[in-house]
């Protein structure tokens, strides 16, 4: 009997955002993939989980597809997860989940957090109808290309980016929207939680006496 692949949600932040089901499943599970082990052994070990955990990140995800699902296919449950909210979204969990699908190995999820969800609800912003567009390019040329197809959008748009490029998004932002008021959550659910609001040159301001920290979605 071939087993099943569970695509678990776990806490971006705050540890007791993870559901009870999460908690049971990850117990039963005969292992758990996971993005980043340290983090997710963390995890484990404040539910005292002790199911083996064996990584799954960018940099290994096709080497080791083959190998889980060969397991999946001999009866063993895997648990999959990222290292923090929902596989799948922006990151590796993607190329498992289709070669399940493509082998026609059963999965299913157990819901809970995403940042990006998290971030839409705070921002104010209409929530009826969104994109997603997960990290932008890297080169500045390319990364103004994609802002100024992205600033006609009628939809809200979430973006996710790294605290050593905000700066860098920030002022192409500037440049290819202007005054328009642009959100930024950090940390969402930790201690140092965070929301701000405010034109692109407002928070480059902000910037300059604040060294960013954390990983940032942006809304707008």
């Amino acid at each position: 009997m071939t087993g099943t692949l569970f695509v678990i949600s776990t806490p971006i932040g705050n540890l007791e955002d993870i559901s009870l089901r999460a908690i049971r499943v990850l117990k039963e599970a005969d292992m758990i993939a996971a993005e980043d082990t340290r983090r997710t052994k963390g995890l484990l070990g404040v539910y005292g989980i002790k199911t083996p955990v064996t990584s799954f990140h960018s940099h290994n995800s096709r080497k080791k597809t083959p190998g889980i699902v060969r397991l999946l296919r001999a009866g063993k449950d895997i648990a999959l997860v990222s290292d923090s909210g929902t596989p799948g979204i922006s990151d590796p969990g993607h190329v498992l989940v289709k070669e399940c699908i493509r082998e026609k190995v059963p999965l299913t999820a157990v819901p809970g957090p995403a940042a990006l969800i998290v971030a839409l609800v705070l921002s104010g912003r209409p929530t009826g109808k969104f994109v997603f567009e997960g990290f932008l390019s890297n080169k500045g040329a390319r990364r103004r290309k994609q802002l100024e197809k992205l600033a006609e959008e009628q939809r809200t748009v979430i973006i996710y980016e790294s605290p050593h490029r905000i700066e860098a998004f920030l002022r192409d932002f500037t440049v290819v929207a202007g005054e328009r008021e642009i959100v930024l959550a950090r940390e969402l659910t930790k201690k140092f939680e965070e929301t701000r609001r405010g034109t692109a040159e407002e928070h480059l301001k902000h910037f300059a006496k604040n060294k960013p920290r954390g990983e940032f979605i942006v809304v707008f």
